[in-house]
């Protein structure tokens, strides 16, 4: 029985040096690199607070931007939010943003930079909740696109639900928005 277990403990070490003497020649070869695509920046700063008489609202415009522009938001009151799970711009959306193109394209900020930020309410995982803030940037973006603001005056994130405050259906829709800055 002894002389078994030496032939087998002879016959493993012998297998495991020829295996380190067999790729002892050979180049370690990593795979070829790709780059990577291009990703949306997540930024950690918080943008300008908003307009304060615009809580609810699905699209959230800095104060400046407000002033500068003179916006007229209507019925800040009725005004659609950001369904859970959802990108969707509604009419009273489309209307702020028609005003804010206008004004960033022939107005008084002709040629000014935005910043896009989307958000998302405290539920759900913050990874999902990263792409649905990115969804709703997009939204706005690709909006104001189609009002004639060039891509390169653009610039958008998402914050997901990192600032989210809502604890209740009310405070959910508050944070289900995106904001709109001066950049």
């Amino acid at each position: 029985m002894r002389s078994l277990v030496t032939v087998l403990a002879a016959v493993s070490l012998a297998l495991a040096t020829s295996l380190v003497a067999g790729c002892a020649d050979k180049p370690i070869v990593n795979p070829p690199l790709t780059p990577a695509p291009a990703q949306k920046t997540t930024t950690t700063a918080a943008p300008p607070p908003p307009v304060p008489d615009q809580s609810g609202r699905p699209l959230v415009v800095s104060e400046d931007l407000a002033k500068l522009c003179s916006l007229k938001f209507g019925n800040v009151e009725n005004a659609p939010k950001f369904d859970f799970d959802k990108s969707d711009l509604g009419p009273s959306d489309r209307d702020v943003l028609q005003q804010i193109a206008t004004c960033v394209t022939t107005g008084p900020l002709k040629g000014r930079s935005l910043q896009l930020v989307g958000r998302a309410d405290a539920r759900g995982e913050a990874e999902y909740n990263m792409g649905l803030g990115e969804h709703r940037a997009d939204a706005v973006r690709g909006y104001l696109s189609k009002l004639g603001v060039p891509q390169t005056q653009l610039s958008e994130t998402s914050r997901g639900k990192l600032d989210a405050t809502g604890t209740d259906e009310a405070g959910y829709a508050k944070d289900r928005r995106v904001d709109v800055a001066l950049k």
